[in-house]
């Protein structure tokens, strides 16, 4: 089998956009690199097109987010591995680009914006509106005739996140004070961050299983963000965001009819953040060659592990 530079796992369950994201892959890369997308629980909604460089695993056993990962994972022979949600778009060269600096021990996350992925245009009088759930009537004209799906697959650049970390309950939380706070950190090209969102990063395959790939004891899904960052900071290497390229996430909203496709309950949420609480808070993993207070102490001052420095 071929060595490739980079495969890009992508774990995906009932979700309509993974053909679309797996071509908006092939179009912008610019390495020898695969996609390996496991879809779980069922064929694809929409067909997955043939493509040498795509590998599709149909799971009818549905498994997880986590356990569709290591498994995309596992029949990787690559140098490099990156996770992907099935809701991305990417910027030109972005595999090119984040290997191109690269040190063993990183991991790494590019850019983010958010993704509008889709308008709803009205059947009676054109009017689009932003993604979403399907409108019952229009809010222009008040027809109930219905709306058409527009694609429009374009990065929101005025919704841009670089800096995100954890609070003491270990939920995730973006962080835009960090690069008000810190200039200098803000200017470089390549940057420690202290959390990721979970959406998207990469590593050496050979450093994934070392850290023991996508821990399933947290579940299926929760807490990807925080377990990245903890593995990464607490086993002596860095987290980085790499500004030099991006990703573009599409967010949905808790309605119905544009929820999150992987079923999760409020039990399962506090399953996996208890999880995290236990092993990083408590200083419990195994791999670990630094404590979490070494992580915390240095992006000092992190609101609400010190003394909340945005306080008037």
């Amino acid at each position: 089998m071929k060595t490739r530079d980079l495969s890009i796992l992508i774990p995906a369950r009932n979700e309509m956009f993974l053909q679309r994201t797996i071509e908006n892959i092939l179009e912008n890369i610019e390495a020898d690199t695969e996609v390996i997308a496991v879809s779980d629980g069922s064929w694809p909604i929409t067909p997955v097109k043939d493509d040498p460089r795509v590998n599709l695993v149909v799971n009818f056993n549905a498994i997880g987010q986590r356990q569709g990962t290591n498994l995309a994972a596992r029949l990787s022979k690559a140098k490099y591995v990156m996770k992907c949600d099935a809701h991305c778009a990417f910027g030109k060269g972005f595999d090119r680009i984040l290997m191109e600096e690269f040190e063993p021990d990183w991991t790494v996350v590019p850019r983010m914006f958010n993704l509008h992925a889709f308008d709803w245009q009205c059947k009676a009088c054109g009017e689009r509106f932003y993604q979403g759930p399907e409108p019952a009537k229009c809010a222009t004209c008040g027809s109930d005739l219905g709306h058409e799906m527009v694609i429009v697959w374009k990065p929101r650049k005025s919704r841009r996140s670089d800096y995100m970390r954890f609070d003491k309950d270990f939920r995730f939380q973006y962080w835009p004070q960090y690069e008000k706070e810190r200039p200098e950190e803000a200017k470089k090209k390549i940057s420690d961050c202290m959390g990721c969102l979970g959406a998207c990063f990469m590593m050496t395959r050979e450093r994934y299983w070392e850290l023991g790939g996508m821990d399933e004891g947290h579940g299926s899904w929760g807490q990807m963000g925080t377990e990245v960052a903890c593995k990464a900071w607490l086993s002596g290497g860095r987290l980085v965001v790499n500004k030099k390229t991006w990703f573009s996430h599409m967010f949905r909203t808790n309605n119905a009819g544009f929820s999150f496709p992987y079923p999760i309950t409020g039990k399962d949420v506090h399953k996996a953040r208890k999880y995290s609480q236990r092993i990083w808070g408590k200083d419990k993993w195994p791999l670990a060659k630094r404590k979490l207070s070494w992580m915390i102490d240095h992006f000092a001052p992190v609101p609400e592990w010190h003394e909340d420095p945005y306080k008037e």
